[in-house]
């Protein structure tokens, strides 16, 4: 499973325009975009899961730097979410 970041989005893309650019290239078990939960407005990036590795890395080749919707995409494979302490163990 490779789990790829697109950032610079459109704040008017869909999850479905996200999962059927990426489908164009392979089998996608997951689309989704980072929503802001005071808004409910799209943050301008999101997360794709596709299942074979060569189908992941031929997408990413092919829409790093693509325009889409008036905007240059970033795609490229998710670093791993760090370990964050809680706010309250913050303060």
């Amino acid at each position: 499973m490779v789990n790829i970041y697109v950032g610079n989005l459109s704040y008017n893309m869909t999850e479905d325009d996200l999962r059927n650019m990426f489908e164009a290239h392979g089998k996608v078990d997951r689309a989704s975009l980072a929503m802001d939960r005071m808004t409910g407005r799209a943050r301008g990036f999101g997360f794709v899961e596709m299942p074979d590795d060569a189908e992941a890395r031929a997408a990413i080749s092919a829409l790093n730097e693509m325009e889409m919707q008036g905007r240059k995409m970033m795609v490229n494979v998710a670093k791993p979410k760090e370990d964050r302490p809680s706010r309250r163990e913050r303060y």
